[in-house]
């Protein structure tokens, strides 16, 4: 899976043959997630409470980059990386 994002330990990826709703990954150490981009919500898997609370934060703030990008991966073409959390 592509890595479109990397912060604070935490990796972020999404694939390019997702199925619906659209979502993006988040992997940190052991822990992983699956993140709805509209919802800002899990919707299967882990992460520890300090990084889900980072990851929801970077995920609203760049909710239209993750769609843009979840388009792209419907078409199969390149990714393009969403900076990181500062």
């Amino acid at each position: 899976m592509p890595e479109i994002s990397l912060f604070l330990g935490i990796r972020i990826t999404m694939n390019w043959s997702e199925h619906n709703p659209p979502h993006f990954h988040a992997q940190y150490g052991e822990y992983k997630a699956s993140v709805l981009i509209e919802e800002g919500v899990i919707s299967a898997g882990y992460l520890p409470r300090r990084q889900l609370k980072y990851v929801l934060a970077w995920a609203e703030l760049h909710q239209d980059e993750l769609m843009q990008n979840w388009e792209l991966a419907k078409d199969g073409r390149p990714l393009n990386k969403i900076s990181p959390l500062m």
